[in-house]
């Protein structure tokens, strides 16, 4: 018996929305991960893009346990001498919770143009509204 392939154009791709109001970052931004790779269908292929679009809503309601809103500190380098910038992440939390959810799923994506293209298929929003109503989001639970 062969091994299934799935090839890009016949992966059914479906939108999908999750709250993020009291969740732990962490291990929401694993099971987001899980889902825009495609992990969870029986289809899945490493090198095939199966993954589902997720839509993020409340953002700023997410939740980082222990002492990380005030230890934990994420770097941004120009590459110019002085250029490193140091962001805590309660700061981030409180003016981009947007770029803390996607920043925390992009860790958890190759790192190569597959995973590019698999964080393009991540929408986060702060607030309840989103411009995807068209696409008719179906509930996710986490």
């Amino acid at each position: 018996m062969k091994t299934y392939m799935a090839k890009a154009e016949t992966v059914d791709k479906k939108w999908y929305i999750a709250d993020a109001s009291g969740k732990v970052l962490g291990r929401f931004a694993s099971e987001i991960a899980r889902r825009l790779r495609g992990k969870h269908k029986a289809i899945y292929t490493p090198h095939v893009d199966t993954g589902d679009f997720i839509i993020v809503v409340n953002a700023e309601k997410i939740v980082l346990t222990g002492k990380k809103l005030t230890d934990k500190i994420y770097y941004s380098y120009s590459g110019y001498p002085g250029g490193l910038r140091e962001t805590a992440a309660g700061k981030m939390l409180a003016e981009k919770p947007e770029k803390l959810i996607k920043m925390a799923v992009q860790g958890m994506l190759p790192k190569n143009n597959l995973g590019r293209r698999m964080l393009k298929k991540l929408k986060v929003y702060s607030g309840n509204a989103h411009i995807h109503e068209a696409q008719c989001p179906e509930t996710l639970s986490i």
